[in-house]
């Protein structure tokens, strides 16, 4: 099996919700192929007079719920993920019939969001999420297309997509035993094996990775307080409550500490995932629909816990870990396993991240994330009328009490005696994801978005 070879910096991205897989991967493709364009010759670049865009699979089916359209027309008129103003994506929703400028340098085209195609009758797709954008000639004339495939988290391939040529890992390990050998056999801690891999995989220097990590977190960070601090229904026409506010408020009244402790948890959880269903700035942690289990752990680790600052990095690294074992053994998106695949991969990396910041072993660490993994498997992927609200919010904040209630288990039993493997657990997420059948897998067909209609 090959070593993994994914950077962390392209687990944990920066961009506007709702979805990972919905949003900031369809606007990398739009970006990607307006790069394409303008790389044309220039009386091909005049002769083009249409860019159209489709839309299949699950991007289909709950695209306009998630903003796919959206996105993927921000990133044709030069927007990237991690500096979208999310108001533009706003202005966006309130006027679909606005056309925004594609500049191919030499043309200029017009596309409006309502202008996107969704097709969810195409069989046989080669992923879940598959977008076509294609550039056309008056005759219609096919003169620039690609096929894109957003295959989870935010991270984007392409019909004959190539993995991209980088550094080898200094400490190469495809699964979990082998990084339980290699950590044995080099005498070292999981964030040295980390660090020393992300600078061989990238050539970013140690302090280049520890800036950009406290970028990471600081992001985390100000979706939870913006969460906090908002009030008010979230966009679409379920009019769903925000609750984080109110929650956080009432809890830091109760008199138990433990109820208060909990309260703070499941708030902050709320908070970064409103954010997220707003549309607005959040991290991939490993996805959008995740984005508030680890915002929330970290934020209880920081300010309840008192963990350091710089153990409060190395923990994030060690998490990192965890998400390359989940994504490269089996899969983050819930369109291919549901949602096992994003808030319980949340949820174990969070797991880890607690348990690590806690002066834990690799093992303990481990132990700890395959049991928040294997109390999340067969949880099924269904947005109620496509929008990232309704059940994910409050999944967020299961996520992560069970990543703390993980944490717990792995640190107070022996940890030699504890029986299942964390290969084990990720090996049974893909297949249990294979065997959920489609209408649980990001479609909206199924589950509680049959159930419940809105308002």
């Amino acid at each position: 099996m090959a070593p993994i070879t994914t950077s962390i910096f392209d687990l944990f991205k920066v961009g506007p919700g709702p979805s990972s897989s919905h949003t900031i991967a369809p606007m990398k493709a739009g970006a990607d192929f307006l790069q394409l364009a303008r790389a044309l010759p220039a009386e091909t670049k005049a002769a083009a007079a249409s860019v159209q865009v489709t839309l299949f699979g699950s991007l289909a089916a709950t695209g306009k719920g998630h903003g796919a359209e959206r996105a993927v027309v921000a990133g044709l008129a030069g927007q990237v993920p991690e500096t979208c103003d999310p108001a533009l994506l706003d202005r966006m929703a309130g006027a679909p019939s606005e056309p925004a400028i594609v500049d191919l340098g030499g043309a200029l085209l017009r596309l409006a969001p309502q202008d996107v195609a969704f097709d969810t009758q195409r069989p046989n797709l080669p992923f879940p999420n598959t977008l076509v954008i294609r550039l056309a000639s008056a005759e219609g004339a096919t003169l620039l297309e690609r096929e894109y495939y957003s295959v989870g988290g935010g991270f984007l391939e392409w019909k004959g997509w190539t993995e991209p040529r980088r550094g080898q890992p200094a400490h190469p390990y495809a699964n979990a035993a082998e990084l339980a050998r290699l950590l044995a056999d080099k005498g070292m801690r999981l964030h040295e094996l980390a660090l020393e891999n992300e600078t061989a995989i990238t050539g970013m220097r140690e302090s280049a990775i520890y800036d950009r990590v406290d970028f990471i977190l600081n992001v985390m960070d100000a979706s939870v307080e913006a969460g906090l601090a908002a009030e008010g229904p979230l966009p679409g026409p379920l009019k769903v409550q925000r609750k984080a506010r109110l929650l956080h408020e009432r809890s830091s009244r109760l008199e138990h500490h433990t109820h208060a402790f909990l309260g703070s948890m499941t708030a902050y959880a709320f908070a970064a995932s409103e954010e997220n269903a707003a549309g607005h700035r959040v991290v991939t942690a490993p996805t959008c629909g995740a984005a508030g289990v680890m915002p929330a752990i970290a934020r209880v680790m920081a300010r309840h816990l008192h963990v350091p600052r710089q153990r409060l990095r190395e923990s994030l690294l060690a998490s990192a870990i965890v998400g390359f074992l989940i994504k490269h053994n089996a899969s983050i998106a819930g369109a291919e396993v549901g949602c096992q695949g994003e808030v319980g991969s949340a949820s174990s990396m969070a797991a880890a991240m607690l348990a690590y910041g806690h002066a834990a072993d690799y093992r303990v660490a481990a132990n700890a994330a395959e049991i928040a993994m294997e109390h999340h498997l067969g949880m099924t992927c269904d947005p109620v009328g496509g929008y990232v609200q309704i059940p994910c919010i409050e999944r967020n904040a299961f996520g992560a009490v069970k990543a703390y209630l993980s944490f717990l288990i792995a640190s107070t039993e022996v940890s030699h005696q504890h029986m299942v493997g964390l290969d084990s657990v990720i090996e049974t997420m893909a297949e249990t994801g294979r065997d959920i059948q489609e209408k649980y897998r990001e479609t909206s067909r199924g589950g509680l978005a049959a159930k419940v209609k809105g308002r």
